[in-house]
């Protein structure tokens, strides 16, 4: 398994070398053993082989094939090769009786569909710690009134308590990134409000459609093709508006729509 591999650009490769930073983030992680843990994107298994080290066994997703055939020369280790996207999270957590836990070192590429293909699993989720680009990550924790907070806050804000919980510079990688990177623990929440998910994120999609512009030009037009009747503060811009009164809003516009049905 330690045999030259060349990073391939196609799959956003970058390999984390920095033994020091592999470390924390493995504490940052806390495997203990027996733990249901899934690790996307194994790599050369840097982050790997410490984590399998604590926990006795684990199941990794590999899309590369050639690192795929090195994992499964591991004992410890259950290979899943495939693209992640095309992962059946709900039916591997249903395969073990423990919580599963999520790990990796995201796909810079893909990192976002990464994250909302997770989001439908929420529910059989204890936690995930990833690595990502750091701006991503100020995304996924900004607050109101920032120029972080976007789509991407509200989508993961109303369903995971989110904190970033460690800095990675690019020289702990080979090849080392051109951006900053940093890893959030995202703990989905217990009692998440009801609502509909893709509702949500149609409707907080268009009002961050058109940033720049109060929410009367895009949201409102919105609510009046739906014949929304409930109020609702459209002189904001959309960074105004705080994750719960989204989900307010997503909420009142679903209870409306089933009484007209």
């Amino acid at each position: 398994m330690n045999a030259p591999h060349k990073a391939r650009k196609r799959f956003g490769q970058h390999f984390l070398s920095d033994q020091s930073i592999i470390e924390a983030i493995v504490d940052e992680i806390a495997p203990k053993p027996g733990q249901f843990v899934v690790e996307i994107g194994p790599g050369l298994a840097a982050l790997t082989q410490p984590l399998v080290e604590r926990l006795g066994q684990l199941t990794v997703v590999e899309l590369d094939r050639d690192l795929a055939v090195r994992l499964r020369a591991h004992p410890q280790l259950t290979v899943i090769e495939s693209d992640v996207l095309k992962v059946d999270f709900r039916a591997l957590a249903a395969s073990r009786p423990e919580p599963m836990r999520v790990v990796g070192n995201l796909p810079y590429n893909i990192s976002t569909p990464i994250l909302f293909h997770l989001l439908g699993v929420a529910d059989v989720v204890q936690d995930q710690h990833f690595m990502l680009q750091k701006e991503v990550i100020d995304r996924m924790v900004g607050r109101p009134c920032t120029a972080d907070y976007s789509r991407l806050s509200v989508m993961l804000q109303w369903r995971y308590e989110m904190a970033n919980v460690l800095f990675v510079p690019p020289e702990s990688f080979d090849p080392p990134p051109r951006v900053d990177s940093a890893i959030v623990r995202m703990v989905p929440l217990a009692k998440p409000p009801l609502l509909d998910a893709k509702l949500l994120e149609e409707l907080v999609q268009v009002a961050f459609s058109m940033r720049r512009k109060l929410l009367r030009h895009s949201l409102g037009r919105w609510l009046e093709a739906r014949g929304f009747a409930g109020q609702f503060d459209l002189q904001r811009r959309a960074e105004e508006v705080p994750v719960a009164e989204y989900v307010a809003l997503a909420q009142a516009c679903e209870a409306e729509a089933g009484q007209t049905r």
